[in-house]
């Protein structure tokens, strides 16, 4: 006698599948004995067609569980039902479906839970489960690639963990043992913790693919939704892996799980954030709030699973995902982030060389398109036989080996020019940057410089060390830049030429560039703010070439990406902001005189425009304090200590600041090649935009050096750092532009046009060889300062035990005058220099100073007490008869020092712990923090917005 089958169809708004399913089921080779159909509430045709097919419905509310729904249809089925099998209102089966799942069972009599192939319905083809597993992190594992057809490459009879219930074929026995499914998974995931309850309890789990199920998959991709799931059913799904892992995990792991998953969690919200995919970030916080806030749940489904026997992980271990998969998840996301990041720029020349082959498939465009792709298949070789094949990597690899060697003087801790020391831990950083008020001199609300923020997440991932951070940036500056202009180049040499620009001109343009920071004396010199902002500048103008992308929604893209570097850039040269609005407003209006109708579209200036406006909102806990403050001059300035470097005309066109870099002749050359460019005519058009922007950028340095600022003891000119970096990227582009249009002029196949290549070659390959000689002989080594020489070690132990207990330091003599500072902590270091120096002369304490060498008393003393003063120094060589006035003066007890021409005194009345506390009150005290959750709202936002869409994103998305 055969066993009894009883289909348990399962119904919830499906008209739009149910002919078909019903089709299915009467068409089966073996036909079923019965059918019980259980309706949930569907508002469509559902019922209708159940009855009028298989009798009435069982129906119930619309707010009915599967679990539920099954429990409900399983009283239904009669006593002498043998086996379940389970169909949603979305699963079709093939005709000899139910067939082979009991021919494998009849063959497999240990099998109690058998379950078919499912492949995608419409499409019939693609593969979606044959078998399914859990891995450790709560992601359901298929083991096939996305979208892989079905080939017979999986039809092996085999244990699984679970079956799908779409098509799943149950023992009656086995499922009322189990007591079903858990009713504290509503819709999702039910499966999975079913086949590791059976598989714990001793039943095993077979997947026949022989047998073929075509599954919607209605619920998962939101084609409908019911009361249970609502629009998120990421976050069903999500809860459903984490309960399923949770209530079924071996006791001793389960402490581990719990913080495994937390954590987890939140690198999946990390992950979905970096592809823009907010709402399911959030569905993964919610449904991990939802099932960690409900922990009685959690030990109620486990002690449930003891009493029916289900707690054995020997029998479910070798059916699980093995523990490195998770893993591999995670390189592949990277992988697949890196490569979508790395190629969105360079996609745009594609995608305009496209957009005109659609336009006109016989254009050159098209052909071009067709020549790429088959130059694809010459390629396919292994990286290490095309690296030591290809001259031009060979010696780009020699380059960046000779500006390691030239940056030698960068490793370890550096200070010297404009870079100050750097304090001794990263904490030091992220203090000064969060704090609204600084115990630094005479204390003090000037904001801390913006590029602390991201010189303090680069320490904190190097170990906390700044030293290391300090040393990334100077060694790693001219490599970076090397990538980020030969990337550049490449795009912008595909977006003027479809034959793009040769290697070897990229090498020179790539490398000229890339040294600029050595050759213009600002490497030399320590200016960190200059040599980052010459790095970054390539990556910058990369990602504006968004702007000319043919889609409007990759512009707008773009402008998030151009928007974040260009606050990036502006953290570190804050000039460069005011240079980027001149030069959009000027190119925006030639844009609109050459073609009025191009820029009438709101998608053509409203992504420049947003770039723009994204600066001052993720660099506001900066600029607003600054300016109430009375520091408005830090937005003018280069950073670093003051005064900075200045360069005039001339060295703003030759790239040399005024002190220091590279043989300035160097710099000839390259403003010569730049306008020896503008003869080829077929690319006189982008020369002539790079001398329109190098204009526009020379008129803004031109107004800023008119400008004064005064900073109490010493006036300064605005800071001319970005604009001779930018300027000289520029002619490097022309140059590189120039070139290639020569190269593809019939004129320099006649002999004069040879003669002239041949010079122009030598002049271009001159600039980078003399310069990068320069720098690996030695030529910007000035990074040796020893910032504690002259005083006493024990003194600035004490000054780093507490803020309060300053040193003031006196520098110079009666007749010439005197300086002084007043130092704290571990001394003046990096960012600390410019909020003092951006600080307002305080007056009194200057008073004090002026009245303690020339006629001291003890209320003087007294006073420098309650600023906090401990010791009085003068360092070597002190000067006689500022020291002799000091000996005789009241409260002031000679100090020893370990070099006899240093001076030193220690202030004998008792110092005021509060001298510099913050003397404001709320609501001043709380503008900067509040500007400071304003900035990390921002940051977050405009990093989701900007970060590449990764395959894996648009595949879901489309879906």
């Amino acid at each position: 006698m055969s066993a009894s089958v009883v289909v348990l169809l399962v119904s919830h708004d499906g008209a739009r599948w149910l002919p078909a399913v019903i089709d299915g089921i009467r068409a089966q080779t073996r036909p079923v004995d019965r059918v019980v159909a259980v309706d949930t509430g569907s508002k469509d045709e559902s019922p209708a067609l159940l009855a009028s097919a298989f009798g009435a419905a069982l129906r119930l509310p619309g707010n009915t569980s599967f679990p539920a729904a099954v429990q409900a249809g399983l009283g239904a089925c009669g006593p002498d039902a043998d086996w379940i099998w389970l169909l949603h209102d979305d699963a079709n089966p093939e005709p000899g479906a139910l067939a082979a799942l009991l021919a494998a069972a009849e063959e497999d009599p240990g099998a109690d839970i058998l379950g078919p192939k499912l492949r995608e319905w419409p499409s019939l083809r693609r593969l979606l489960e044959v078998g399914v597993t859990i891995s450790s992190t709560g992601r359901r594992e298929t083991g096939l690639e996305r979208g892989e057809y079905d080939q017979g490459q999986h039809d092996r009879v085999r244990d699984v963990l679970a079956v799908n219930t779409a098509g799943m074929l149950v023992r009656r026995s086995v499922l009322e043992e189990l007591g079903g499914f858990d009713d504290a998974l509503p819709i999702f995931g039910n499966d999975l913790d079913f086949g590791w309850r059976a598989a714990a309890a001793g039943h095993r789990t077979v997947v026949v693919p022989q047998a073929v199920v075509f599954h919607a998959e209605a619920a998962h991709r939101g084609l409908r939704r019911t009361s249970l799931t609502g629009r998120h059913t990421h976050y069903q799904e999500r809860r459903a892996a984490l309960h399923t892992l949770l209530v079924n995990a071996p006791a001793r792991s389960l402490p581990f799980r719990v913080v495994r998953l937390a954590l987890g969690t939140l690198l999946r919200v990390l992950g979905f954030l970096l592809v823009r995919s907010v709402g399911q970030a959030l569905d993964e916080l919610a449904a991990l709030v939802s099932v960690y806030s409900a922990p009685r749940a959690i030990r109620s489904a486990r002690a449930e699973r003891r009493v029916r026997g289900e707690s054995d992980p020997e029998r479910v271990r070798p059916l699980l995902a093995p523990w490195w998969l998770p893993y591999r998840h995670g390189l592949d996301f990277l992988s697949d982030l890196a490569a979508a990041a790395t190629h969105q720029a360079s996609d745009v020349a594609e995608r305009r060389r496209a957009a005109r082959a659609d336009q006109d498939p016989s254009s050159f465009a098209a052909r071009r398109q067709a020549a790429a792709e088959e130059d694809d298949l010459a390629e396919d070789a292994g990286w290490v036989a095309r690296f030591v094949t290809n001259p031009v990597a060979l010696l780009l690899a020699l380059v960046v080996l000779l500006a390691l060697v030239g940056s030698r003087a960068a490793f370890g801790s550096v200070a010297g020019g404009g870079l100050a020391p750097v304090p001794t831990g990263a904490g030091d950083w992220w203090s000064l940057y969060l704090e609204s008020w600084h115990r630094l001199g005479p204390g003090t609300a000037v904001p801390a410089p913006a590029y602390l923020l991201p010189l303090a997440l680069l320490a904190t991932l190097l170990l906390g060390s700044p030293a290391a951070a300090v040393t990334v940036v100077l060694v790693l500056a001219v490599p970076v830049g090397l990538w980020g202009a030969w990337r550049f180049l490449r795009v912008v040499g595909r977006l003027v030429s479809p034959y793009g620009v040769s290697r070897w001109l990229i090498l020179l343009g790539a490398t000229t560039y890339a040294l600029v920071p050595v050759a213009s004396g600002a490497w030399g010199d320590g200016r960190l703010g200059i040599v980052a902002a010459a790095a970054l500048l390539p990556w910058l103008a990369h990602a504006a070439l968004g702007f000319a992308d043919p889609q409007a929604d990759r512009r707008w893209r773009a402008a998030w990406r151009v928007g974040l570097l260009l606050a990036l850039v502006s953290a570190f040269a804050p000039v460069a902001w005011l240079v980027a609005v001149a030069i959009g407003v000027v190119v925006l209006g030639a844009a609109a005189v050459v073609v009025r109708s191009a820029v009438r579209s709101r998608t053509v200036w409203g992504p420049p425009a947003t770039a723009l406006a994204v600066v001052p909102v993720l660099l506001l806990p900066w600029w607003l304090p600054a300016l109430l403050e009375g520091a408005g001059e830090a937005l003018l300035l280069d950073t670093g200590r003051i005064p900075g470097p200045v360069a005039d005309g001339v060295g703003l066109l030759t790239g040399r600041l005024a002190e220091g870099g590279a043989p300035a002749w160097t710099g000839l050359v390259l403003v010569a090649l730049a306008l020896v460019a503008l003869v080829p005519r077929a690319t006189r058009v982008p020369v002539l935009v790079c001398w329109l922007i190098v204009l526009v950028t020379g008129g803004v340095a031109a107004l800023l050096g008119t400008v004064t600022l005064d900073l109490g003891s010493v006036s300064v000119s605005p800071g001319p750092g970005f604009p001779l970096v930018l300027v000289q990227g520029l002619l490097v582009v022309a140059a590189v532009i120039g070139a290639q249009g020569f190269l593809g002029s019939r004129d320099r196949w006649r002999v004069p046009g040879r003669v002239v290549a041949v010079v122009l070659a030598a002049a271009a390959a001159l600039v980078p060889l003399v310069t990068l000689g320069w720098f690996a002989a030695g030529g910007a080594d000035d990074l040796d300062e020893d910032s504690r020489a002259g005083i006493p070690a024990y003194m600035l132990q004490s000054a780093e035990t507490d803020p309060s207990r300053g040193i003031l330091v006196i520098r110079g003599d009666v007749e010439g005058g005197v300086s002084y500072v007043v130092r704290r902590g571990d001394g003046v270091t990096l960012g600390e220099d410019e909020v003092l120096a951006l600080t307002a002369e305080d007056e009194e304490l200057t008073a004090e100073v002026s009245a303690l060498v020339t006629r001291p008393t003890l209320g003087v003393v007294e006073a420098l007490a309650a600023d906090g003063i401990e010791y009085v120094v003068l360092p070597a060589p002190a000067d006689g008869e500022v020291a002799a006035v000091l000996d005789a003066a009241d409260g002031l007890v000679p100090a020893s020092a370990e070099d006899r021409t240093t001076r030193a005194w220690r202030v004998d009345p008792e110092l005021d712990p509060d001298a510099v506390s913050d003397p404001r009150s709320f609501p001043e005290s709380w503008v900067r923090p509040a500007l400071l959750v304003v900035q990390g709202v921002a940051l977050v936002w405009v990093l989701v917005l900007c970060l590449p869409t990764t395959a894996a994103a648009a595949a879901r998305r489309q879906s």
